[in-house]
């Protein structure tokens, strides 16, 4: 069983209009990756900060293809999130 303890933190988030970025890091509680590139799903862009004082987790990954991804959920150490084919896509996506 996963617990939140074992979820893979997101390491750095580069994309500065996040409203859960501060300082290069995440604040969402957990973010998802999906879509048809790695995208960060939990990306949003308004006009104030959200989230805590906690570092951002990957709660699900929806790419099945990717190296790092065992019955939905992400087994990285820790994630990038940057520009990729998007504004925020997770940077640590590798197929397999």
């Amino acid at each position: 069983m996963t617990t939140a303890a074992s979820l893979p933190t997101v390491q750095e988030c580069s994309v500065g209009s996040c409203s859960y970025n501060a300082d290069s890091t995440c604040h969402a509680g957990a973010i998802t990756i999906g879509g048809d590139h790695a995208h960060c799903g939990t990306f949003v862009e308004i006009s104030f900060r959200a989230g805590v004082e906690r570092t951002g987790m990957v709660g699900a990954c929806h790419r099945s293809e990717c190296r790092y991804n065992e019955k939905l959920e992400c087994t990285a150490a820790s994630v990038r999130v940057g520009a990729g084919a998007d504004v925020a896509d997770c940077l640590t996506y590798s197929p397999r």
